[in-house]
Formats: C-alpha cells, sequence, structure tokens
C-alpha cells in the first residue's frame, strides 16, 4: 500500500490546521479524500492521547471556560432519533483555557447537558495541580459540574451578559447587543477583576477560524463525530504546541512550562507515526 512521506503528512496536517477542508487539500496536494481523512483521524487519536499525558499537573491561577456550538451532519432540527444516536445534529465543544498563557488546558465534544458538563468539568479538575479561580457564563450546568469536580476547593464565579431586545425582522446571524455583565460569585473569594470570559471567546473564535468544521454557513460541517473529535484535538495541539501566540510570543505549551521548545508540524507526524508503530492508530 503507498504511504505518503513525512513531508507530505506535515504539509497536509498544516492545511488542516489553518482551516483548509478536505476537498481544498484534495485538489492541492492531489491526496485522495480517504487518505487526508485517514490521516486527520490517526493525527487526532496521537494527538489527544499526547496531551491527554502532557497537560496534567498545571500551575494555573485563572481559567475561564465557555461552549462553541456546531453541528454534525444536520443541525438538530432536521435530524431524525436514528440520526442522533449515530453522533449527528447539534455538537458542542467544551473549552478551558487558563487566562494568563492561554493554554487549552481541556476540552470535550458533547451536547450541552449536564453529563458532557460533568465529564468536562471533571477533567479541568484533574489537570490543575493548586487552587484556581474560575470564571464561566450563566449556563446553569455549571453550578453542579463546578460543585462536583471541584466541593469548596475553587474561587468560582459566573459572568452573565444582558442583551437588548431581539433583532425583529429576517433572520440574523448574530445576538442582540450586549447592554451589561453581571459577575456573581457562586464559591470561594474569587477576585472580581478577574471575572471574565473574554479569553476563552477570543479562543473559541480561533477554533471557527482554523477548523472548516466551525466556520458557519457552509457545507464545511463535520459529517462524522469521530472525525469533529479528531479535528477539535488536533487543532488544540497546533494551538498548544506550534502556533505563536502574537501577544505571549512563545506558544502557550511554552508560556505554561508544558514544553520548553517550539513545536512543528513535523513533529506532530512524528507522534502519529510512533503511534502506528505501537497499533494505535486509528
Amino acid at each position: 500500500m503507498n504511504r505518503l512521506s513525512k513531508e507530505d503528512r506535515a504539509r497536509i496536517l498544516h492545511l488542516l490546521c489553518e482551516g483548509s477542508s478536505i476537498r481544498a487539500i484534495t485538489r492541492v496536494t492531489g491526496a485522495s479524500k480517504n487518505t487526508v481523512a485517514k490521516l486527520l483521524g490517526d493525527a487526532g487519536c496521537a494527538v489527544a492521547a499526547f496531551q491527554d499525558e502532557a497537560l496534567r499537573n498545571l500551575k494555573c491561577q485563572r481559567v475561564q471556560v465557555d461552549e462553541i456550538w456546531s453541528f454534525v451532519g444536520s443541525k438538530e432540527k432536521n435530524t431524525s432519533a436514528e440520526k442522533k444516536a449515530q453522533g449527528n445534529g447539534d455538537c458542542w465543544t467544551w473549552t478551558a483555557l487558563c487566562a494568563d498563557t492561554k493554554l487549552l488546558l481541556s476540552w470535550w465534544v458533547g451536547s450541552r447537558d449536564a453529563d458532557s458538563g460533568n465529564a468536562f468539568m471533571a477533567d479541568v479538575a484533574s489537570r490543575l495541580a493548586n487552587r484556581v479561580q474560575l470564571t464561566s457564563d450563566g449556563h446553569k450546568v455549571y453550578l453542579q459540574a463546578v460543585d462536583k469536580a471541584f466541593g469548596d476547593n475553587i474561587d468560582f464565579a459566573m459572568l452573565v451578559k444582558m442583551y437588548g431586545k431581539a433583532f425583529e425582522g429576517p433572520a440574523r446571524y448574530s445576538p442582540p447587543e450586549c447592554i451589561g455583565c453581571k459577575r456573581t460569585k457562586i464559591t470561594g473569594n474569587p477576585d472580581k477583576d478577574h471575572v471574565s470570559t473574554s479569553y476563552v471567546e477570543r479562543s473559541n473564535l480561533t477554533i471557527r477560524m482554523h477548523s472548516r468544521r466551525f466556520t458557519r454557513l457552509t457545507n464545511a460541517f463535520s459529517k462524522k463525530i469521530e472525525n469533529h473529535i479528531h479535528a477539535v484535538a488536533l487543532h488544540c495541539m497546533y494551538y498548544n504546541f506550534v502556533r505563536i501566540h502574537k501577544t505571549l510570543r512563545v506558544t502557550p505549551a511554552m508560556a505554561a512550562g508544558v514544553t520548553q521548545r517550539l513545536w512543528e508540524v513535523s513533529d506532530i507526524v512524528a507522534l502519529v507515526e510512533a503511534a502506528e508503530a505501537k497499533g494505535l492508530a486509528a
């Protein structure tokens, strides 16, 4: 069976990380659609396993959490019960960001319900080495999820945005005007000056810009939930270890002390090859 060279693999992964769709990559590189999809799956598994091990014992001080919407196969209202059982419909990616180092320390792909919230916050708690200040939006699931994961060992506050009158007229794809924010202490003693979700919301915008599957009003959405999960893991690897943050002038992983060097896409290829050698590829 023909196998892509390391250089070709790195080129395809780099294009995926910079927002190119699978079909666009096939036109640019000449690789088949199945080849690109297979590489995405292999890379997604490899980098997810690597980050699960590397992103531990983190000494973050302030963590922000948020959810970003997308869909798999079709939007919820157009998805049959059979397809929903296969993972189709609305899909939410929960993200946790260190406000100081901009490290994406945890993410979870699922629904926006209590089960996903509990699993996500449990994962966040397992990666932290000390007490942190946590800020979320007003999603009520966080109340139980944070309490279950941290108990009293956290300074937790919610930032609830207040919006003006809903827009009347043709369909509109942006929320009404934000007219204010309400900061509410939930647990511990959070510093009000740092009760914010601005950094994680900006990080979610970066996800939309760098992962084609999150682009709104296109046909670039994920067709399978597994590929969506792989794409999120690949983006987080690229964002944390390869892409230099403009403000920090290093990668988030370097700022957080997770690594001492700047990674390249070829290093991700090396992770994929190591996983293949162990028989752990997708």
